[in-house]
């Protein structure tokens, strides 16, 4: 009996010893292990909290937007933003909120919340939504430059048709022919071969005036530029270009190159027989 209690206080004192070196540790092990475990649950609670708070204020621009009222709408994306600014619905809201000051004439509002979209929010797409909406509006103030430069942000490939025909219309409207084509161009390339909205800008690119470097030409053969209408001055590009339009007529001086069944003995006599 003697022999078992000597046996015993042996191991209590080497588990005493052993709690002495080693029990703080697990202590503080265990303080902190419950800590981060309340702590997260904690985060989790509020951060449903928050989401489905903002879920209401979101829920309440949505109706705003359909009632067409922006007054309720600002109101309420102005307490979305301040207070719940962080949640998934406040960037979109936000678009929301764009679209309807923009349909309602306050493009400034609508330029106040794309731009806050692209710089808060921290999901891409909806960063580059924002971005091509903000260059939209741009193009509609005739804001030409500034527009492309929002345009020249990065963006993904899935983007990226979008994106060049976008800058095929700004270029377009700013006279940038050349520069339009090449955008349309790569449109065409970007977007599903298949899709609707590819063929659309397919038709833009046909729109378009054709190279004035390239010489005109018409189901009779090539017509060379120079004394189409002024014999006198350089050759000028807007004439031929005009000739394979469906419908119109021939030039007037046309040189016997362009109808070789026929010899042309002058412009003058030449210029009726053209205009069949």
């Amino acid at each position: 009996m003697a022999v078992y209690d000597l046996e015993e206080q042996d191991k209590l004192d080497d588990l005493r010893a052993w709690w002495k070196q080693w029990g703080g540790l697990i202590v503080g092990v265990v303080v902190a292990v419950s800590i981060i475990v309340i702590g997260v649950q904690g985060w989790r609670w509020w951060t449903q909290r928050q989401t489905g708070e903002a879920a209401v204020l979101y829920d309440a621009i949505s109706t705003a937007a359909r009632a067409n009222d922006p007054a309720k709408a600002k109101d309420a994306m102005a307490q979305l933003a301040d207070q719940y600014g962080r949640t998934g619905y406040t960037p979109r809201a936000a678009l929301i909120v764009a679209a309807l000051l923009y349909e309602n004439g306050d493009a400034a509002g609508a330029k106040t919340q794309l731009a806050s979209v692209i710089d808060r929010s921290s999901e891409d797409e909806l960063k580059q939504i924002a971005r091509l909406r903000l260059a939209s509006i741009l193009f509609d103030e005739k804001q030409y430059d500034e527009a492309l430069r929002t345009l020249d942000a990065k963006h993904d490939p899935s983007f990226a048709g979008v994106y060049s025909d976008a800058r095929g219309d700004i270029l377009a409207f700013a006279g940038r022919t050349d520069e339009a084509r090449k955008a349309y161009q790569a449109a065409v390339t970007e977007l599903d071969a298949k899709s609707p909205y590819r063929n659309f800008v397919q038709l833009k690119l046909d729109a378009l005036a054709p190279p004035p470097a390239g010489p005109a030409t018409s189901g009779a053969g090539t017509m060379p530029p120079a004394k189409v209408v002024a014999p006198a001055g350089p050759p000028v590009a807007a004439p031929a270009a005009s000739s394979p339009m469906p419908g119109a007529p021939a030039p007037a001086a046309a040189p016997p190159q362009a109808a070789p069944t026929k010899a042309a003995p002058s412009p003058t006599t030449t210029a009726p027989a053209t205009s069949k």
